[in-house]
């Protein structure tokens, strides 16, 4: 029951959200091009969506939400998860560093209190759940970040 509820979502989403360019022209920001943003296939978000509810929605919340309060540091200097949506700041990252982030959990130097997935997800899931994450980013988010993607692409 939780599959097929978490396919419908993940549909809604790819019918509410744009998700790729339809003219298929480049991404031009600060007069650089990087190629047309990749169409998203609905099965990969399908298998995303069912990842993420199993890995991540604990701490990112079932509707990709984030904690209350997450840009307002805890006692212990952390910061809550931040939400994955078009509210976060997820897309403002390159894929290289956010596959870094879910592999190698997030970075000490900054007390995150992200755990590393390496070991339990695939580089395919791994891809899977960004792919999820992204479908529900708008239009000009996707293109910022496949454009950080592919002019940066290490963090």
């Amino acid at each position: 029951m939780l599959i097929i509820a978490l396919a419908g979502i993940a549909g809604a989403i790819i019918l509410s959200f744009w998700w790729g360019d339809p003219d298929g022209k480049p991404v031009v920001i600060n007069n650089t091009p990087a190629p047309p943003v990749p169409t998203l296939d609905p099965a990969r978000i399908a298998q995303g969506a069912a990842l993420y509810a199993q890995y991540c929605a604990a701490c990112h919340g079932p509707n990709l939400e984030g904690a209350p309060d997450w840009k307002k540091s805890l006692p212990d200097g952390s910061l809550p998860p931040p939400p994955q949506d078009s509210s976060g700041h997820t897309w403002h990252h390159p894929d290289s560093l956010l596959v870094s982030i879910i592999s190698e959990g997030g970075d000490p130097a900054y007390n995150s209190k992200m755990p590393a997935f390496g070991s339990q997800l695939s580089a395919e899931e791994i891809e899977a759940i960004l792919d999820f994450i992204k479908g529900s980013w708008g239009r000009e988010e996707r293109e910022y970040h496949w454009w950080l993607t592919v002019t940066q692409g290490n963090p």
